[in-house]
This record gives structure tokens, sequence and C-alpha cells, in this order.
């Protein structure tokens, strides 16, 4: 009975001093940078949007290249990362030489507490290198089914070191060092969250790649017509596309790099956009283009939209957005059938329409509908913004070509027609039992599959 007392007396006492030590001291506060915490948040739901690009991807390509498409969005992510840490950071957002390119920040070094720099540190170079693979990530989709694994993990690279960062540098190498050059923005080039410096960049070297690389074997019949690809899954492309929808509310909203009054209206006006412009993209084509590629055209519409809004969404009113919005749905399906049906280039994923003409489309709509400050006529601001799009046309497809050709020469750009028939194998061996599936020469797989 004595021990049962003692045994208990123990238990209230060390329940009552638990606690007493578990009551909070309303003088201590735990050091939480509000900030900070927004800014990862949207890193981790730009990190996600990979998910979403694997899941549109795949569903837009025959079923049996979604293995090989789900490993190159991995493979993005992790070239991106290490490229991007490395090199690229350093020379995107390092210390500038005459607003050209950037001389430090490299292998992470000088990152966080740096007294010069942003005061986000680690997490700002964080949610840098989400954004760096979202352009590598454009170029897979692009020209799936038919790359080879080594020239993709090449080029990949070579994005994410200098034709990625360069641009970027010039357009945002002020981000990290608030007073460090930038020619392009100095000049007053906006684009808030990469409607070009991400996308565009992203589209302009999947456009040099396509071209270089050719149409998938059998895309088009003798007279140059599009012959229809069945695609995989558009249910599993709406389900990707609702990851990225969602993690586009990281993307514009987490650019504002704080947590503020601002970042509500932000994300409403992404949403606004890309509502907008998937109404106008689906009844467009239902009305106007005989419903042909209805549902690529809708679901493309809807990106092409969240894409347009990114470089002005913190500076239009609700109306402007939707404005944005509606005329992307346009913009987007009329540079759907100019790439496909007049240019007769094969972008199995709509790339190109989504991000390089609404990406373009939404960098101007900076001028068109954004709130400038007084001393800024909105033709000066325009010019500023063709400004900026032309030479990231012009900068990109010019290093793009140099790169597809070094690769189409030294370790080739395409796989095998077998692989292209039954789908690509990482490590360049089609399995014995697809071998025997096929059954034919490739001379006779090549006349097949014209």
């Amino acid at each position: 009975m004595k021990r049962k007392i003692v045994v208990t007396t123990l238990l209230l006492g060390w329940a009552t001093v638990s606690v007493a030590a578990d009551t909070p001291d309303p003088t201590f506060s735990f050091p939480i940078n509000i900030d900070h915490v927004w800014v990862l948040l949207s890193a981790a739901l730009v990190f996600f949007m990979q998910a979403g690009f694997k899941a549109f991807e795949v569903g837009m390509v025959r079923h049996e290249h979604g293995n090989a498409v789900a490993i190159k969005n991995i493979i993005d992510w992790i070239i991106g990362s290490l490229i991007f840490l490395f090199l690229g950071f350093g020379v995107m957002f390092g210390k500038s030489s005459y607003g050209i390119i950037g001389t430090d920040l490299f292998f992470g070094m000088g990152i966080q507490d740096n007294p010069d720099g942003s005061p986000l540190g680690s997490i700002f170079f964080l949610f840098q290198i989400a954004f760096a693979t979202t352009a590598l990530t454009i170029v897979s989709g692009a020209m799936s089914e038919r790359t080879g694994f080594i020239p993709y993990m090449t080029a990949s690279a070579l994005v994410a070191l200098l034709i990625y960062p360069v641009f970027g540098h010039w357009a945002w190498g002020n981000l990290f060092y608030a007073d460090n050059p930038a020619w392009l923005a100095d000049l007053g080039f906006i684009d808030f969250a990469g409607s070009t410096v991400v996308h565009s960049i992203g589209a302009w070297v999947a456009l040099v790649g396509i071209w270089k690389i050719g149409p998938r074997l059998g895309r088009f019949d003798e007279n140059g017509n599009p012959v229809a690809f069945k695609a995989s899954s558009y249910a599993y492309s709406v389900m990707g596309l609702l990851i990225l929808w969602l993690g586009w509310w990281g993307f514009n909203g987490g650019s504002q790099l704080a947590l503020d009054g601002a970042v509500g209206e932000i994300i409403l006006n992404t949403n606004i956009a890309g509502a907008a412009a998937g109404l106008v993209a689906f009844f467009h084509c239902y009305w106007f283009q005989k419903r042909e590629d209805l549902y690529p055209k809708f679901l493309g519409g809807i990106i092409g939209g969240l894409v347009a809004i990114t470089a002005c969404c913190s500076m239009v009113s609700h109306l402007g957005a939707l404005a944005v919005g509606l005329t992307a749905g346009l913009i987007h399906n009329y540079a759907y059938d100019l790439i496909l049906y007049k240019c007769k280039l094969d972008d199995p994923v709509g790339a190109i329409p989504v991000h390089g003409f609404c990406g373009v489309w939404g960098t101007l709509c900076v001028a068109l509908f954004g709130q400038l400050s007084p001393e800024t006529s909105r033709l000066t601001q325009f010019g500023i913004q063709l400004l900026g799009c032309g030479v990231a046309f012009g900068f990109t497809t010019i290093v793009s070509y140099v790169m597809f050709s070094v690769l189409e020469k030294t370790v080739g750009l395409r796989v095998s027609p077998e692989e292209e028939k039954t789908g690509i194998i990482i490590g360049g061996e089609v399995a014995a039992e697809e071998e025997e599936e096929i059954g034919m020469s490739e001379a006779e797989l090549l006349e097949l599959m014209k």
C-alpha cells in the first residue's frame, strides 16, 4: 500500500512538472520568419510541378514512351540541381561583370548569411533551382519519343549551365545582390516570375531541338499532312495539369519573395488567367477550328494562360488578368496550328505554343495591361519588353543550334527506328520480346511508318 502511495505521488509530481514545463512563456518568441516559410513552401510547390509535368507529358505521348519521358523528367531535376549549384546559380546571380555574367556564388559558397545578398539565403537558392529545372522539363516534352538519353542529358546540362543562367542574369541578375548590374533589367525589362526567363527560354531550346531532330516516324503522310498519334491518357494529363495549376500558386506567389498583401492578388490573377484561357481555347477550337485537336488545345490553352500571366501577375488588375487569359487562349490555338500544320514541326506535348508564344504574349502584356510608373509610357515599355523577348529568342536559338549540331555530329540525337516503334529503352537496347514483336528489318519498319 505504501509503495502504491509513493509511486502515485511521484507520478503526480512528474505530471505537474511536465505541465509547468509545457506551459508557454508569454515573454518567449520563437524565431520564425514568415517570409522564409512562404518562399520555402513556394519552392516545394514549384518542385511538385515536376510531378505535374511528368503526368501531363506521359499522358500526351504514346503509351510505349511513357517510361522514358518519366525518367527524363527526374533526370532534369538531378542535373539541374547539381549544375545550378556548382555553376549556374553563380552565373545567374553572382556579382556581375558589366551586367553580362555573374562571377561568384559558385559551388554554393556565399549564398547563406551573405551580408550583401538576399536575406533568404539558401531558401532563395532552392526556389531558383526549381525554376531552372522547369525550363529543362519543357525541352523534355517537346523532344519526346525520338531523342536519345545521352544527348538529352548533355543538352540539359548545357541549358542549366549556360543558356538559362546567362539570359537569367540579364533579366534577374539583381535579385540576390540588389545593386547588381543586369543590362536588360537596368533598361526596365520586367518579367516578374518568368514568362520569358523560364518558359520562353525552354520553348526556344525545344524549338531548335525538334527542328534539328525532325518529326517522329510516320507523323506526317506523303503530302505533309499530320497523322494522328493516339495519346496514352488525357485523363492522366488532366491530373498533371491540376498539379501544375496548384504549383503555379507557388511559382508566381513565391516570386514576391515575401508573404505580404500582394501575394493573394498575384495568386488570384494567376487563377483567373488560367481559367479564362482554358475557356477560350476550348470554345474557339470547338466552334472555329472544326474541333481538331480539341483535348490538347483545351489543356494546353489553360497552361498557356498560366504562362502568360506569369510575367505580369503582380502588375495587372483582375480585369487585366482576365484580358491576358482570354487573349492567351486564342494565341495558343493559332500557334498550335502554325507549328503543326504550317511549319510541320512535331511537338508531342504542345510545348512551343504554350511556353513560347504564350510566354512572349504575357511578357508584352506587362506594357499592355500592367500598372506602370507615371514616368514610363506604354509604348516605351512595350519596346523594352519586345527587345527582351527578341534577345531571348536570338540568344537561345543561336546557342541551341550550335549545341544540337555538335551533339548530332558526335553522339547523335535520334534513337533507332525500333525504339521509336516500341518505346525508348534507357541503355539503348530493345528488349528481346519487343524485337520478336517487330519481326521486320529496319528498312521495312521505315517503309511501314512513312
